[in-house]
């Protein structure tokens, strides 16, 4: 069998299975799992409903705050029968992968060797009964993207795929992806006083509440009934004032969420009071001003067909804006 890469190449890289798992070059995308004109399965599309996704110029994707990363590459149905032979048979007759191999997978899929794991025909008596399942991978093609080197595999329908296949797509698996196309709001912090404070003067800081609600994308494969909804939540906002000659609010810079609220607006009567979120800078900008960085940790999670769940890790999301901070200027009288 072609190793992913080799397989790429003979289809178009980054087409054949991007993030939303679309179909090959000049395919339909119907979704009743049937073959399109040129034999690749739309069963294998991952449809996803971002209706409920961070919107807006500056809204972006999460970054995990661990190690973890959704799959770069996934197994999902791809092919019928007739479109499977479609497929191998032109790179069997062009001889490019040598008599042997040809031969090999002609037993396996089409000459229904005595042998276990090979085919009639590419299983063309289970025509409507089942898929041919092949790799896809993300398009950005980020570290793993060819690790699924799996030979075409059947599953029939209403059949689990196998065990032992590593990210078969499953509501698990669809959770995961789900989280790469979790988009948050912006994170430009509201400050007061605005644009430019003073040295060791409060400056207040807050977000706005109405903008920094749970975002959620669902991810599913139509043809075979599954699906999972990948949420994120606002849990905190963290400070970093862009220089150490400064003092946040808390002492951490970290603002945990309130009442769904994150910092609270300045009002009049307060000028006494520590902000619960701010900062305090203690040495002017000069010439210049410091970067501000406001960033939110939004805590992840998926439920999916079957009442299936889990955490998955939590991911940040922040922007930089530039503050002016000035001396006090004392009048002599």
């Amino acid at each position: 069998m072609l190793s992913a890469p080799a397989a790429l190449a003979a289809q178009d890289p980054g087409k054949g299975g991007s993030v939303g798992g679309g179909p090959n070059p000049g395919s339909d995308a119907n979704t009743s799992g049937d073959a399109s004109d040129n034999g690749t399965l739309s069963a294998g599309v991952i449809v996803y409903d971002r209706s409920k996704n961070g919107t807006g110029p500056s809204a972006g994707p999460v970054t995990s705050t661990t190690s973890w990363t959704p799959p770069a590459c996934w197994y999902a149905p791809k092919y019928s029968p007739a479109g499977l032979k479609k497929y191998l048979e032109p790179i069997w007759n062009a001889e490019s992968t040598g008599s042997q191999w040809d031969l090999e997978q002609r037993n396996k899929y089409e000459d229904g060797g005595k042998t276990a794991g090979t085919y009639k025909d590419f299983n063309k008596d289970k025509t409507g009964k089942g898929y041919w399942w092949d790799s896809y991978v993300n398009e950005s093609f980020p570290p793993g993207w060819d690790k699924c080197t799996k030979p075409f595999f059947w599953v029939d329908k209403g059949d689990p795929p196998p065990a032992d296949v590593e990210n078969a797509v499953t509501p698990k698996v669809l959770g995961e992806l789900a989280y790469n196309e979790i988009r948050v709001p912006g994170t430009k912090v509201t400050l007061t006083p605005a644009g430019t404070t003073k040295v060791n003067l409060p400056t207040w800081a807050w977000l706005d509440g109405a903008a920094f609600k749970p975002v959620s994308v669902t991810a599913s494969v139509p043809a075979l009934g599954i699906s999972a909804t990948t949420t994120a939540e606002p849990v905190s906002l963290k400070i970093d004032p862009g220089t150490a000659d400064a003092q946040t609010y808390p002492a951490s810079g970290v603002c945990e969420i309130n009442n769904g609220q994150i910092g609270e607006p300045y009002g009049k009567g307060k000028a006494d009071q520590t902000p619960p979120c701010g900062v305090k800078y203690l040495r002017s900008s000069g010439d210049g001003t410091y970067p501000l960085k406001a960033t939110i940790t939004w805590k992840i999670h998926w439920t999916g067909t079957g009442g299936a769940g889990d955490n998955l890790p939590d991911g940040t999301f922040g922007a930089t804006q530039d503050v002016t901070v000035q001396e006090i200027q004392a009048v002599n009288r």
